[in-house]
């Protein structure tokens, strides 16, 4: 395949964009009802430090499409992860 750097960085930002709005759905959910006792408390300590890795690197290499991307899809995370550790812990005795 001969792609030019251009192509290439449109791949990405479409890539990063369908990526992250997938999860838009699941935050707004989350964020309206509250009801999060079918989120794995794991999974998602496991999803957002991976995000927040990816944009580590985005950072290190300098490729804008993983920064806006993790960026965006850590915060969002990270706003998940939050409610359920206030779920969690509102629930224990």
């Amino acid at each position: 395949m001969n792609l030019v750097s251009h192509q290439i960085e449109i791949i990405g930002y479409c890539a990063a964009f369908l990526t992250t709005i997938a999860f838009l759905p699941q935050a707004i959910q989350s964020w309206r009802t509250r009801d999060l006792s079918g989120a794995s408390l794991g999974m998602y300590c496991l999803f957002t430090t991976g995000v927040g890795l990816w944009l580590i690197y985005g950072l290190i290499i300098e490729k804008w499409p993983l920064i806006l991307a993790n960026a965006l899809t850590f915060a969002l995370a990270l706003s998940i992860l939050i409610l359920k550790l206030r779920h969690s812990l509102k629930r224990k005795p």
